[in-house]
């Protein structure tokens, strides 16, 4: 009998009430306000891309006027900035715990690659990936290379943690980032959400290839 293929999960819902209704805080309307500018231009990148993302069609999606999408972000650059490092936060957050709990640092790395998955499938995934690809100007895009860079040495620094333990085998620390970020990173081109396996249930397939490898019996 062939094995039950599992049903796709319903596509969440992505509205939300206005933060612009209602009567909230002045301090906390305006975080949330701001939080709401990221979110749809997040949003709105990942469906119709950057470029062909205007800041009227981002008011449009909000009810808002253009004028006041300034007072929460200076231009469309530093809106993708923001954009890029909401993504990449839930990241550096992950790494200073997998940095900071005992155990084998390759249980530490494969809790991070766990992370990393559920970060490049969620709203700001495509702004993780593409903001670096945007022709933004050199000072932004210093500043995305920077964050990026970290990224990379901490996820390097696990790998040769791990293999200074034991717990990972003796390799190229570099090589094997690349290896491991760019099947990550390639979940954010395929991966829908309405799709049979949760972040972390591909992202532990993954870990499973990668920590046993394609080696048959002996």
């Amino acid at each position: 009998m062939p094995a039950a293929v599992p049903k796709p999960r319903a596509r969440k819902d992505l509205s939300a009430p206005s933060p612009w209704a209602g009567r909230r805080r002045p301090r906390a309307a305006r975080a949330l306000k701001r939080e709401a500018v990221i979110l749809a231009a997040a949003r709105a990148f990942r469906a119709r891309g950057y470029h062909n993302t205007s800041l009227d069609d981002l008011a449009a999606s909000l009810k808002v006027t253009k004028p006041t999408l300034y007072i929460y972000v200076p231009n469309k650059e530093a809106i993708l900035f923001e954009c890029f490092r909401a993504g990449i936060d839930p990241l550096l957050q992950t790494l200073d715990e997998c940095e900071r709990a005992g155990g084998p640092a390759r249980e530490r790395l494969f809790a991070f690659i766990r992370g990393y998955a559920a970060a490049i499938v969620g709203d700001f995934g495509w702004c993780m990936l593409r903001a670096e690809d945007q022709h933004l100007g050199a000072a932004m895009s210093r500043r995305i290379k920077l964050l990026k860079a970290g990224i990379d040495k901490r996820m390097r620094a696990l790998i040769e943690a791990g293999v200074a333990d034991g717990s990972i085998r003796d390799c190229d620390s570099r090589m094997t980032a690349f290896a491991l970020a760019g099947a990550l990173n390639w979940m954010g081109h395929w991966y829908r959400e309405d799709a049979a396996l949760e972040p972390r249930e591909i992202a532990d397939r993954f870990i499973d290839v990668f920590n046993r490898g394609l080696r048959g019996r002996d």
